[in-house]
């Protein structure tokens, strides 16, 4: 198969997911709009239901081709490689996503957003190294945030590093002492640390 073949498949399955997720949920909204029943009205100023504005599959299929073309065709394009990270993103092709996102953090090294969806890709990719690394430059950037806080503890906990785990805990709890995930947290780390 040729790049350009390759590059076809890739969009197709995209296409196939959102087209696919559409559908499903268009036609979720017709039976619940079914069961409701057409005699129920709605106030004068109530706004149009959700199945009444899905939008044409067709129309989302040309949008999605031509983000990632225009991704493909303007490598200098920030935003273009932005968004076609966030597109595969959203069918789980984490790996793809990243090398959009590597794009994007090269021509903007200090865009911010862009560190952090690295940390969160990586993460959600099993990457943990590669997260970790990610999480600890956004820190760099702003050493508060409780979403970077956490999956920095939760990329040292899944690769097993009870130190480094155990520092980023701490970190958590300083800047956010009522986190939800800390006690989850807490509880992996004691288990880390009796296994060894």
């Amino acid at each position: 198969m040729t790049r350009e073949n390759i590059l076809f498949a890739i969009i197709g399955i995209l296409l196939g997911f959102i087209v696919g997720f559409m559908l499903a949920s268009s036609m979720s909204q017709r039976s619940a709009m079914q069961v409701a029943g057409p005699s129920q009205t709605m106030p004068a100023d109530h706004p149009p239901l959700a199945g009444q504005n899905a939008p044409d599959p067709q129309a989302v299929r040309e949008q999605v081709s031509a983000s990632l073309e225009k991704a493909r065709s303007e490598p200098n394009n920030f935003d273009a490689q932005v968004k076609a990270a966030e597109l595969y993103y959203q069918i789980q092709q984490y790996d793809k996503a990243i090398e959009y996102l590597i794009k994007a953090n090269q021509l903007k090294p200090t865009d911010y957003q862009t560190v952090t969806m690295l940390g969160v890709f990586n993460l959600d990719a099993g990457h943990y190294d590669t997260a970790e690394k990610w999480y600890r430059v956004a820190m760099k950037m702003k050493s508060d945030d409780v979403m970077v806080l956490s999956g920095l503890a939760y990329s040292t906990l899944q690769r097993g590093d009870a130190k480094a785990a155990e520092d980023a805990i701490a970190q958590l709890e300083k800047v956010s002492p009522n986190s939800l995930d800390l006690p989850q947290f807490k509880e992996k780390l004691a288990s880390l640390k009796a296994g060894k």
